[in-house]
């Protein structure tokens, strides 16, 4: 755009990402191939204005965010309220589910999904463990979040944009990893 003449201000950008992020993120996750029939859920606390919220993440097998969702309590009417909003968003019931040992994850799914297959472990959580790691670095880089409805906004839009541009380092070939390597044929 510089080069067009044309002078964009971090605030213009802001303002974008605010008016077309969320859009951005509904057409990636519509144009995903392939959702597994695995999900790891997880939960993390999100001080915001010093008051404990708790950050309700799915994954599937392959380290894909499938949902988010911001709440103040833990317990089953929230995980209840977190299996919903993913399965209608989703749509439909996954295979496995795999989460760490809080009890309300036992409740929720008992009422919800009777017939999925549910894993508690503390060692198997990883892939969801591990998608909270880019969420921490970006609310350090932000100085925290600011409100509860900001968090939930930017989380939402920021998961999938964030799989998009930045791929998994186990998916991708040796040549796309290095450049310095060149095919021989």
């Amino acid at each position: 755009m510089l080069y067009r003449g044309i002078e964009v201000t971090y605030e213009s950008i802001r303002e974008w990402c605010q008016k077309f992020g969320q859009q951005y993120a509904n057409q990636l996750r519509r144009q995903r191939p392939f959702i597994a029939d695995k999900w790891h859920l997880d939960e993390v606390v999100v001080t915001i204005k010093k008051q404990q919220y708790y950050l309700w993440r799915a994954v599937d097998a392959e380290g894909n965010v499938l949902d988010v969702l911001l709440q103040r309590h833990r317990d089953t009417r929230a995980a209840e309220r977190f299996f919903r909003k993913l399965l209608k968003k989703q749509g439909f019931v996954p295979r496995v589910i795999v989460t760490d040992k809080l009890k309300s994850y036992a409740a929720a799914k008992k009422q919800l999904m009777k017939r999925v297959e549910h894993r508690q472990h503390k060692g198997l959580n990883n892939r969801a463990e591990n998608s909270h790691q880019p969420t921490r670095i970006r609310e350090r880089r932000m100085r925290r979040f600011k409100s509860p409805g900001q968090a939930q906004r930017f989380l939402s839009a920021f998961g999938p944009i964030r799989d998009h541009f930045h791929p998994k380092q186990h998916q991708l070939t040796a040549i796309a990893l290095s450049p310095t390597i060149t095919p021989t044929i």
